[in-house]
């Protein structure tokens, strides 16, 4: 990826070609009875295409693609070397059409096209860069036993694993599902969100191009009540993974239940606080305050919408703040220069906006509150904080998904602790000081997944991520992973 002026964008967008049909057994093709659905662009509104509304007998059609795949071993069957090297070369044509993929990926949901190109393209290459080469690296064990006896512990595919995932970092969050599942050597049925389906698709095709057997990774592109749906309720689906909300996560669980009690993955929500200090440095702890809360403008399940400041550096923080989300005011999402694009859809910021106009009763608002004008149909909303939020209101308790930040004073160290594990999430949370013994003490007394200190929302190919409480259970990244998509068989020889 190079860097590109607004016009270099505008022409790759303007010659995008976007795939708007499902992808199954090694092929593009049209969903049951060729229904279809318009995707919009949320920055303009314009209809990008008309996409394949998938439905349950579509994903019937992607779930025997994949089983056969399975048990016929066309890939779990090859060497650790061929999978690895397909998978690399996967790689190779992500970062080969990596501009590609970030312009298509902002007109699907709006985030910068910068932000694209230098973060999630290649985050997501990163991604299946490491379980590709993790491949040849995760054995078995061998267990105690009497003697006379041989206990061995190996690790095998579940078999056909459902993936839905969700709208805000599709192309990623497509990685972080896919990658370890295919590396354990499952087969994949991959459901997008109907509000950013594209990069899905063209995952898909390169997959095939880069070796990866027809049946072995499908995209069935449709609606969550729909297409999601009747992936959770498949009775031949082994394994589901699920990024989005924690009322769809329950909702997963259930359908699980009704059907064949296949294994439930979620990463779900999260109202993640951020604890500054007053011995913090607090310029740096301003500026990536702002960062954590309007990255992807809020869209983030781990965003630090809440921020609890020592109530001797409050005012002075806050000044701060508002000063940093002057920087953020959304523009073209095809602008380098932007650093907050649109929000997925008009319906998502109205929803958002809402939220702003009741949280009004709880805390004051200290800039922004607003949609942003800059297209008649676009889907722009200014950065918008609050000071002196209520703790027990729904805009410091519940996600809002949106560029939308509460400032809580406390005074004590207890207090600010309270205050960070008082909610039913739990999946990433920041501190900020200078005390590296008080980073420890708080650090440890958080319920989260992740604990950031001096930096906000850290992650990496080689770390764990995920929640606790509401915010879901099993872990993206990392080997631990792969814990998700395989299963454990004991074989027990007795040999005396």
């Amino acid at each position: 990826m190079t860097e590109k002026t607004y016009p270099e964008w505008r022409r790759l967008a303007d010659s995008a070609v976007l795939p708007t049909q499902l992808f199954i057994d090694g092929a593009y093709c049209a969903a049951e009875g060729d229904a279809v659905f318009a995707k919009r662009n949320p920055a303009t509104g314009a209809v990008l295409g008309e996409v394949a509304r998938g439905a349950a007998a579509d994903i019937d059609r992607a779930v025997r693609a994949a089983r056969t795949a399975f048990e016929d071993r066309r890939w779990r069957g090859k060497s650790m070397a061929e999978r690895r090297d397909i998978l690399l070369n996967l790689v190779a044509l992500i970062e080969a059409n990596a501009d590609k993929l970030a312009v298509v990926e902002s007109l699907d949901m709006g985030k910068p096209v910068a932000e694209a190109a230098s973060i999630d393209i290649p985050g997501a290459s990163a991604v299946w860069r490491y379980y590709a080469e993790a491949i040849d690296k995760i054995g078995g064990e061998t267990a105690p036993a009497n003697d006379g006896n041989l206990a061995f512990v190996s690790r095998e595919p579940l078999g056909v694993v459902g993936a839905i995932v969700p709208w805000n970092f599709p192309f990623d969050m497509a990685a972080w599902k896919s990658a370890p599942a295919l590396a354990a050597g499952n087969s994949v049925v991959l459901k997008p969100s109907e509000r950013s389906p594209f990069t899905a698709l063209m995952l898909a095709e390169l997959a095939c191009v880069a070796g990866l057997p027809d049946g072995v990774l499908n995209v069935v592109t449709g609606f969550g009540a729909e297409a999601g749906k009747a992936l959770a309720l498949h009775n031949d689906v082994d394994c589901l993974a699920f990024t989005g909300s924690t009322r769809t996560g329950r909702a997963l669980m259930g359908y699980s239940g009704e059907s064949n009690l296949k294994q439930v993955w979620l990463e779900l929500g999260g109202k993640s606080p951020n604890l500054v200090f007053a011995d913090a440095d607090l310029d740096a702890a301003a500026a990536m305050a702002a960062f954590g809360i309007f990255f992807n403008a809020g869209q983030v399940c781990s965003a630090n919408s809440r921020l609890l400041v020592e109530r001797s550096v409050h005012a002075a923080f806050a000044e701060r703040l508002v000063a940093q989300a002057a920087a953020y005011q959304p523009g073209d999402p095809l602008d380098p220069a932007s650093k907050m694009g649109a929000l997925v859809d008009e319906a998502h910021l109205a929803q958002v906006l809402r939220t702003v106009e009741a949280g009004k009763a709880h805390g004051g608002l200290i800039t922004g509150g607003a949609a942003a004008p800059l297209h008649p149909r676009g889907a722009f909303m200014q950065p918008t904080i609050f000071d002196n939020v209520d703790p027990a209101s729904a805009l410091a308790r519940e996600e809002i998904f949106g560029p939308v930040l509460s400032i809580i004073p406390f005074d004590t160290e207890e207090q600010a602790i309270a205050l960070a594990n008082d909610n039913i999430y739990g999946l990433a949370a920041s501190v900020w000081t200078s005390d590296m013994n008080r980073a420890l003490r708080v650090s440890g007394a958080l319920r989260a997944g992740t604990v950031s200190v001096n930096t906000v929302d850290a992650l990496s190919p080689q770390t764990p991520f995920g929640g606790i409480k509401q915010s879901g259970f099993g872990r993206d990244l990392s080997l631990h992973a792969l814990d998700k998509f395989s299963a454990l068989k004991t074989t027990w020889i007795k040999f005396q």
